[in-house]
């Protein structure tokens, strides 16, 4: 399940807390955000065993992965199985707490979850596949508060797609020597020589699309000081990244749960010091 590496719990809650800030403007209740962020974690470790599921046979010859339990013996597959259920079954109870639309988007983003292991070895773009399903949270988020989805969300739902896509690119580039031996199809792969370029380009394009996020919700500009800090930390991953030095890519992987947390305290700020000024 993780626990012991958090980083994807961080970076799951982050679009589920941009979505519940901005769909409540700044003020969610306990109970929603209690059940979002138990389900962020409960989803998280779910990913996390269909994907050791998925890549037990693999994960073996990979050196970052070669000590998972699966790969180990250390547990069987029914006990993963049976954990997999289990924790499916949690994340269904706590959004049969919400209402019918967020049930509804539930079984897709459950499903993309479920999914997103098998397309490494289907195409090179699974890190797309991973941009949506950990996006979509967003609209679970609107659904459970204000049970609509505006058009508006989506932007908010591209920039997270985009920013999946730049830091799973750079986790996939520590692998990426590995995973062409084991046959496992990532973006860094696909970009070949070309990654680091990519990479800049797809966070310009996020960089924007936050931006257009604040324009389609009027936010002010606490929260466009958050892009603007986003938009300097990506020029630091980038320049972690130009020799793709192996400690340096998972380094800015790393911190990337910082951009999460920048954005989050630009859509906060913007809502709390809108509330202190009426």
């Amino acid at each position: 399940m993780r626990f012991d590496k958090p980083i994807g719990t961080f970076l799951l809650a982050a679009p589920t807390l941009w979505g519940i800030a901005l769909a409540n403007e700044g003020s969610p209740s306990l109970r929603l955000l209690a059940i979002f962020l138990a389900g962020t974690v409960v989803m998280r470790a779910a990913g996390c065993i269909a994907n050791d599921l998925a890549d037990r046979n693999l994960d073996g010859h990979v050196e970052r992965s070669r000590l998972r339990p699966l790969v180990t013996g250390a547990i069987s597959v029914k006990e993963a199985v049976a954990l997999l259920l289990l924790l499916l079954a949690t994340a269904l109870g706590l959004v049969a707490l919400t209402n019918p639309l967020t049930i509804k988007l539930s079984f897709a983003g459950a499903g993309l979850a479920m999914i997103y292991p098998l397309m490494k070895r289907i195409t090179h773009l699974p890190q797309i596949v991973l941009g949506i399903a950990f996006s979509w949270s967003i609209p679970m988020a609107f659904a459970a508060s204000i049970n609509a989805l505006p058009s508006a969300l989506w932007w908010l739902f591209t920039a997270n797609l985009l920013w999946t896509v730049v830091y799973d690119t750079q986790y996939a580039m520590v692998d990426r020597e590995d995973d062409l031996s084991v046959g496992i199809k990532s973006t860094a792969i696909l970009f070949g020589n070309l990654d680091v370029r990519i990479i800049g380009l797809l966070q310009c394009l996020c960089f924007i699309a936050f931006w257009r996020c604040g324009v389609a919700f009027s936010l002010g500009p606490i929260y466009y000081a958050a892009v603007a800090a986003v938009g300097i930390l990506f020029a630091r991953h980038l320049w972690l990244i130009r020799d793709r030095d192996i400690e340096q890519c998972f380094a800015a992987f790393n911190q990337s749960k910082w951009v999460g947390l920048i954005i989050l305290m630009g859509l906060c700020g913007h809502f709390w010091m809108g509330a202190s000024a009426g």
